[in-house]
């Protein structure tokens, strides 16, 4: 009996041999604690997209933990970023109408650029994050259309945040 309980507390201690606390960083950030995030760039034509997208990828950040933010003078690393398109498409139309949409998806691009918090010519990561939202047609357009975009921001953000705190 005393040899199955041994052997038992060795297979439920073995289970676990694999886990480690802590997050799982790309090799290549392994040094950055904290992110400097200053207002992203609009590339398009919608107003105050760049704040909606920034503060987007602020709580993405803050929400997932493996970095923290820092002001731009003492952070390791500075996230730049650039929405590049919104593009709004139809999802479903009236089935009386087919030109009258009544759902519709949108879809937002960023282009982001992680830079050495201490030597700004260096570069640490790079690359384009995307994000959509679908949203039911309201007899405004276009507050329907600016209500929706946060959701869309948020999950742009997410994606960023998940690139740079485990590679994919």
């Amino acid at each position: 009996m005393k040899f199955f309980l041994t052997g038992l507390m060795a297979l439920i201690l073995a289970s676990c041999a694999g886990y480690q606390l802590g997050g799982a960083k790309p090799p290549s950030l392994a040094a950055v604690k904290s992110i400097s995030v200053p207002m992203f760039k609009n590339g398009t034509l919608h107003p105050r997209a760049e704040a909606l997208a920034t503060s987007a990828v602020a709580d993405a950040l803050v929400q997932d933990g493996t970095y923290k933010l820092g002001a731009a003078g003492n952070a390791d690393a500075i996230l730049e970023g650039k929405l590049q398109r919104i593009e709004f498409s139809t999802l479903r139309s009236s089935r009386v109408d087919s030109l009258l949409a009544e759902e519709l998806t949108n879809k937002v691009w960023i282009e982001w650029l992680l830079r050495d918090g201490r030597d700004s010519t260096k570069i640490l990561a790079s690359g384009s994050s995307q994000g959509q939202s679908s949203f039911f047609v309201d007899s405004n357009l276009q507050t329907a259309r600016q209500n929706a975009l946060p959701d869309a921001f948020e999950r742009a953000g997410q994606n960023l945040v998940s690139k740079l705190s485990s590679g994919y």
